[in-house]
């Protein structure tokens, strides 16, 4: 986990170890992240930036096992851990385009060196420039966004059944459950050119964002997340009750929530 000042750290009361826990805040905005190894897994193979001074978070979730994954997220992370914000708008893009673009020549050459066929990781990041926010992705890492009231989901899945889905070929509700679900069909690493979606919004005083990986949508509803997201906690207790509902569901995976709420 990367955190940035001004920031409080420390492992979150009720939740399971292997806790990572950060937040931050300035008069713009405030946020919390929290990541957890879930139930089953040995290692964490999630991490996540917070970047409040600057406005830039993200979530990564790596794949690739053992010493693979978790370094390719956390590689992820770290690159954008050095970034500044300069210039106007469309300059802050080009920054962490390019950021994430080495990223992956990175961990291709770090595949070719270990004998590995691939070391990669999603990644969702998003960045407020305001008036605008720009998220950007690759994987199945997801951008919500909760807006009067309603829930949106920003980014669409890059993964096989996201494309049958789209297709026509199965249910949204099949997809839960599809043997296919966890193969993913973009991520950092993944390929020789790494090929983003970018979008951009206008900003709202209210909004509350939630980034998170699988781990969290794979077992909790979009309802679910709606239910916790306008219970009206702080970014903090947000995260827990997010962490704490993928938990009690039994998640198998590793499992990264980020809460960011805009106040002006």
């Amino acid at each position: 986990m990367i955190v940035s000042s001004p920031t409080t750290k420390g492992i979150v009361p009720g939740v399971a170890p292997g806790t990572e826990a950060a937040n931050a805040a300035t008069a713009e905005w405030s946020s919390h992240g929290i990541t957890d190894m879930g139930k089953a897994r040995k290692i964490n193979e999630d991490a996540f930036l917070q970047r409040a001074d600057i406005g830039l978070w993200a979530v990564a979730d790596g794949m690739g096992g053992h010493s693979a994954g978790d370094v390719a997220s956390k590689m992820v992370v770290r690159s954008l851990a050095k970034l500044e914000r300069e210039g106007e708008v469309n300059d802050y893009i080009e920054i962490i385009e390019r950021q994430l673009f080495e990223t992956n020549v990175r961990l291709r050459q770090r595949a070719a060196e270990t004998n590995r066929r691939m070391i990669g990781s999603t990644v969702t990041v998003l960045a407020l420039h305001r008036p605008y926010g720009i998220f950007m992705w690759a994987g199945d890492s997801r951008l919500y966004r909760l807006r009067d009231e309603k829930l949106y989901q920003l980014t669409t899945d890059h993964s096989q059944v996201a494309d049958y889905v789209s297709e026509g070929l199965i249910t949204p509700d099949q997809a839960l459950t599809h043997p296919m679900r966890n193969r993913i069909t973009r991520a950092v690493g993944a390929s020789e050119q790494l090929c983003l979606d970018i979008e951009m919004t206008a900003l709202q005083t209210g909004d509350r964002y939630l980034l998170c990986s699988d781990g969290l949508t794979g077992y909790v509803t979009d309802a679910e997340i709606r239910k916790v997201l306008l219970d009206g906690s702080d970014a903090r207790e947000t995260c827990e009750q997010l962490i704490g509902t993928a938990i009690a569901h039994d998640t198998g995976d590793n499992v990264t929530a980020v809460i960011v709420d805009l106040h002006q």
